[in-house]
């Protein structure tokens, strides 16, 4: 497995932002976002240490830390992703996989079955086109779908979906502003105008803890 990335930090986002993590990021991913914050990850020419999944779970063991996020880049490209979700389960962990909404889920549920932050790309995204809809009907109460917002345009469609698919009675649905591109004040007034119970606002934690640039955090 192609790992560029692996540390120990806090959740800066998702239901258990601002909890320890041990973060374990992959090379490569299946789109190029407009905002991607990890572009530098998914280039041809960045090194990155091969790892097995026995490997990577010893690696996690020997932090000490329970939560797993499993991030990228893409981590449902990793060939392996399906054993290293099962081992780190087995091994007393509580796994989260970050994945960009353009790989399908239906191959990751049998048990034991990890928990999914997964992404719907808005048009500001550039990769819209790329989201497999399916996705949708199999989330569960403990998954998180999350809106990474750069304009109004981008919060209407994010409305749009929500209520399409009746998000907020499948999963956690968030809504985080691309950083620097909108103020979070006008994602909280358009949830209260728009009464969209539920609905959560989140900004990336590590982002003000830290430079917004600074990597391993």
């Amino acid at each position: 497995m192609k790992v560029v990335e692996k540390f120990v930090s806090i959740n800066g986002e998702g239901v258990r932002a601002g909890e320890p993590a041990v973060f374990v990021r992959f090379k490569g991913c299946n789109l190029a976002c407009t905002y991607c914050d990890t572009k530098w990850a998914n280039l041809p020419e960045c090194k990155f240490e091969e790892m097995s999944p026995e490997e990577i779970v010893e690696y996690v063991a020997q932090t000490g830390i329970t939560n797993v996020t499993l991030t990228g880049g893409e981590p449902l490209l990793q060939k392996e992703i399906r054993t290293l979700m099962t081992l780190l389960v087995e091994n007393g962990n509580r796994v989260e996989i970050e994945t960009n909404g353009a790989v399908k889920l239906d191959s990751y549920l049998a048990e034991p079955r990890p928990v999914f932050t997964m992404d719907y790309k808005l048009p500001g995204s550039g990769a819209e086109s790329g989201m497999q809809m399916s996705n949708f009907e199999v989330l569960s109460h403990e998954d998180t779908v999350k809106f990474v917002s750069g304009s109004m345009d981008d919060l209407k469609r994010a409305k749009e979906i929500i209520d399409r698919f009746d998000l907020t009675k499948r999963c956690h649905v968030y809504i985080s502003p691309v950083f620097g591109n909108i103020e979070p004040v006008q994602i909280v007034e358009f949830l209260i105008k728009n009464k969209m119970n539920d609905v959560r606002l989140q900004i990336q934690i590590h982002k003000v803890i830290w430079d917004p640039e600074k990597r391993g955090v």
